[in-house]
């Protein structure tokens, strides 16, 4: 079993910041990749930021600049910084892990539950 907790959302205006964090636990053997996705009402997921295990990062148009991802001092956490927001950032923020198992000869997708952030203008 792996789990993916997030914590950090919140209600904050615009030009402010807060920061995401994500811990996977569980039975994990590797992780190749952590990101961040959000959803906004009415749309579809999309992908915000993504750190693989090699250290390679890849931003969304839309926030590259302003947010930044880190991994912990663990392997098996990550954060997203997000400065400069807007109205538009306000979504349900879900941390994504590319995870392989002990018990699994492949790697598999693993989601947090979501936390929201609002961004007020």
């Amino acid at each position: 079993q792996v789990q993916l907790v997030e914590s950090g959302g919140g209600l904050v205006q615009a030009g402010g910041s807060l920061r995401l964090s994500c811990v996977a636990s569980g039975s994990i053997l590797s992780i190749n990749h952590m990101g961040w996705y959000r959803q906004a009402p009415g749309k579809q997921r999309e992908m915000v930021a993504r750190i693989r295990r090699v250290g390679t990062i890849s931003y969304a148009d839309s926030v590259s600049g302003r947010f930044t991802i880190s991994r912990g001092n663990v392997e098996n956490m990550v954060y997203l910084q997000m400065n400069s927001l807007k109205p538009e950032d306000t979504a349900v923020y879900y941390c994504n892990a590319n995870i392989r198992r002990y018990s699994s000869s492949m790697a598999d997708d693993y989601w947090g539950q979501g936390t929201q952030v609002t961004v007020s203008s």
